[in-house]
């Protein structure tokens, strides 16, 4: 949360930077918006987490941890930090309307943190499982601009797109025999998603290019657990994916 807030600054500061020093000469690449068609590359760094769903009650058998009982308290999704590269398809639809479709490869991981404690309360538990995934990420969305100001204008985008997570079939490798050893247990998720995102940015018109800072929150509306015999997994009722994006745009 504190990394976002400091992107978030930067943005603002940022634009009101650029802003202000243009003074209306010197506007470069006037026609770059006539264009039908354009493409550039990006650069984002991303902290992405889950929106859990517990199974309410749920037990840990005595086998697993000892003869003593213990019961779900809490469980937690703690976002990290990853990194993505990819490429933008630009196509104009209106003066002020473009279609985008952005592919890229993205890394992340988050921790699942399991908080536990017995009947009388007395004793308690942490387990955190470490989930890493690397997604190819298909996003087809719609932008709508201002009109331009200088060498500066702003965007609002949204729509929605496809993930696949490259790292699902080595999650999903194996599976729990339900015995005294699942504390070592992964939780392992589904390969497939389908996101919807929303966000806003500005584009600053440098002399030979396009510069864009963007921020957007991606939300994936698929229930990725993949149902096994683990306690880590039986604790769980829904997992989704949640990722905020802040990217930078490179387009001529």
């Amino acid at each position: 949360m504190k990394r976002l807030i400091v992107i978030i600054i930067t943005f603002f500061i940022s634009f009101n930077s650029f802003s202000q020093e243009n003074d209306g000469y010197g506007v470069h690449l006037p026609k770059f918006y006539k264009q039908r068609l354009h493409f550039g590359f990006t650069i984002a760094g991303n902290s992405t987490d889950f929106r859990i769903n517990p199974k309410p009650n749920s037990e840990f058998p005595d086998t697993v941890i000892g003869s003593t009982r213990y019961r779900i308290k809490t469980i937690y999704s703690q976002p990290a930090p990853g990194f993505a590269i990819g490429i933008v398809c630009d196509a104009r639809l209106h003066e002020y309307v473009r279609i985008r479709f952005t592919p890229s490869i993205s890394f992340a991981s988050r921790k699942i943190e399991y908080h536990l404690s017995n009947v009388a309360r007395d004793s308690t538990k942490i387990f955190q499982k470490l989930v890493e995934s690397a997604f190819l990420l298909f996003p087809l969305e719609t932008k709508i601009q201002s009109k331009r100001l200088g060498n500066f204008s702003a965007y609002v985008i949204g729509g929605g797109g496809y993930s696949l997570d490259l790292a699902s079939r080595k999650k999903s490798a194996g599976v729990s025999s339900g015995g005294p050893n699942q504390l070592d247990d992964n939780v392992k998720l589904k390969r497939d998603d389908i996101f919807y995102s929303a966000g806003a940015g500005t584009d600053f018109y440098l002399e030979y290019f396009k510069l864009g800072l963007e921020l957007k929150l991606l939300i994936g509306t698929k229930n990725l657990l993949r149902p096994e015999n683990s306690i880590f997994t039986n604790s769980l009722d829904k997992v989704r994916s949640r990722m905020v994006v802040f990217t930078i745009t490179f387009e001529g």
